[in-house]
């Protein structure tokens, strides 16, 4: 069995560490991404915040394990890695697919740790709420299928994919991650969250809009907010910073949400 660290560092990367951080960001991935995928957020959040963003299997260096089947089998040992953050606040963010499992690891971490390590926020970005979601049945797409979809969304998908093997090498774990996508559903926890509830999307984003973001407001009993950025799925490639801004404001001390 592997140790709590050694179990932590295999399913978070610390992307900026901090001694005695005010609070800790965990960011977690879109379908088909990578902890890496936030390194750009490094010089934008605050100082005494730690950076951390979850590790897939299938990517990056988890490359030879095989991709998740299910939302659970992300779930479970995130949410046992984030339980182990003990001694700040934590707070969690994720795009896309990684909204969900954000989502997920907050209603059980809010289920298993009794109060000892829950988020104190939890913010979604580019994804609709329970029961808006627009299922795309992309899992058994072509390889061409898939790479049009990948760049039509994303210039850093676009650059990836120009090249041959890194496009053998991603797009298993895109494949994986779409079918994941596609067998799971949100769902309005029981009990609700009690924490602030933040949404972001972008203007112009495809698959998600203002009613569907909105749905995200289900799943807490504490505040919700929602905010738009220009741009379509991917806004925050070009949107970094106000998007980190902005988060990072709702969680100054003596913030208020909203």
């Amino acid at each position: 069995m592997l140790s709590e660290v050694g179990s932590r560092s295999r399913w978070l990367r610390s992307l900026r560490s901090r001694q005695t951080p005010r609070l800790r960001l965990v960011c977690f991935p879109h379908a088909g991404g990578a902890a890496s995928f936030f390194r750009s957020w490094i010089p934008l959040v605050p100082d005494d915040v730690e950076l951390l963003a979850a590790r897939y299997p299938g990517r990056e260096d988890r490359l030879l394990e095989v991709p998740a089947q299910r939302m659970e089998e992300l779930v479970a040992p995130l949410a046992d890695a984030c339980a182990a953050l003990v001694g700040s606040p934590l707070v969690l963010f994720g795009h896309s697919m990684g909204a969900a499992v954000a989502f997920e690891v907050a209603a059980r971490l809010a289920r298993t740790t009794s109060g000892s390590v829950r988020p104190e926020a939890l913010f979604v970005s580019g994804s609709s709420g329970p029961g808006m979601s627009r299922p795309r049945e992309l899992s058994g797409a072509s390889d061409e299928e898939l790479i049009k979809d990948l760049v039509a969304m994303s210039n850093t998908n676009a650059q990836a994919l120009a090249n041959a093997e890194l496009r053998e090498l991603l797009l298993p774990a895109v494949r994986a991650d779409y079918r994941l996508v596609e067998h799971y559903a949100a769902a309005v926890p029981e009990p609700l969250l009690d924490i602030p509830v933040v949404a972001y999307y972008g203007d112009r984003d495809d698959h998600v809009d203002e009613n569907s973001v909105n749905a995200w407001s289900q799943v807490t009993r504490s505040t919700f907010a929602a905010r738009s950025f220009p741009g379509g799925h991917f806004y925050l490639e070009h949107h970094a910073a106000p998007l980190v801004a902005d988060l990072s404001a709702r969680l100054a001390p003596h913030r208020t949400t909203g």
